[in-house]
């Protein structure tokens, strides 16, 4: 039987990536860039950034989030630090990105909401992309499954799935029906299926999660992040 612990097991992200963004506020949705600032994803205003690298002249822009009414700006800014070839985000109306520039990589709607721009920013940086955030947690859990219940722990947790420390083996392919304990807010009930090892813990994926639940689930995370 496995010992439950109940601290968290990831310290807090620091940034790895820096993300210059050519944008005003109401081109994102709210706390859009504090959240993905937590993430990992340093998002700077070019100011900002010209500021910091006058103090840390190795400091690189590695991301463009830009309006594309600040398109020029964007780019002659870009060519002035010697860095033209940078990949682009663009933020547009309902018409999309054109296709003539290779620098653009996607374009998000304005106002850009989180999932939206974590989705494509994973794309651009990481080998294995998620399509949600995932936040460290310590939620004990209420699992059932085969006529049997028992009690996990909620090591980390997404909108789509989590990794959990259970007292009881869970197999691979196993289904479960899991109830998620929050300690201020009401508890949510999902459908998961064991599909990753990360001994000696599991990762779970929900399955068929009710629109209402999983605006509940994506609320935790983001308070989670800003906390």
């Amino acid at each position: 039987m496995t010992k439950l612990s109940s601290a968290p097991t990831h310290a807090p992200l620091s940034p790895s990536r820096t993300i210059i963004y050519h944008a005003s506020g109401d081109a994102l949705g709210p706390m859009t860039d504090v959240i993905l600032s937590r993430l990992g994803y340093q998002m700077l205003l070019p100011e900002t950034f010209a500021t910091l690298q006058t103090a840390q002249p190795d400091l690189r822009a590695d991301l463009l989030l830009v309006d594309e009414k600040r398109m020029q700006e964007a780019v002659e800014a870009a060519e002035q630090r010697g860095e033209p070839h940078l990949p682009i985000i663009l933020l547009t109306g309902k018409q999309g990105a054109p296709g003539d520039d290779p620098r653009i990589v996607g374009a998000a709607k304005r106002p850009a909401g989180l999932h939206d721009l974590y989705r494509l920013i994973q794309q651009v940086f990481e080998d294995r992309p998620r399509s949600t955030p995932r936040v460290p947690t310590h939620l004990r859990a209420l699992c059932e499954s085969r006529g049997s219940h028992w009690e996990g722990r909620v090591l980390s947790l997404s909108e789509n799935g989590c990794l959990i420390r259970s007292s009881e083996a869970i197999l691979l392919g196993q289904k479960l029906h899991l109830e998620l304990l929050f300690p201020q807010s009401a508890s949510i009930v999902v459908e998961a299926e064991a599909t990753y090892q990360l001994l000696p813990d599991t990762g779970l994926v929900f399955s068929a999660v009710e629109a209402s639940r999983r605006e509940a689930l994506g609320r935790f995370v983001a308070e989670t992040l800003l906390a």
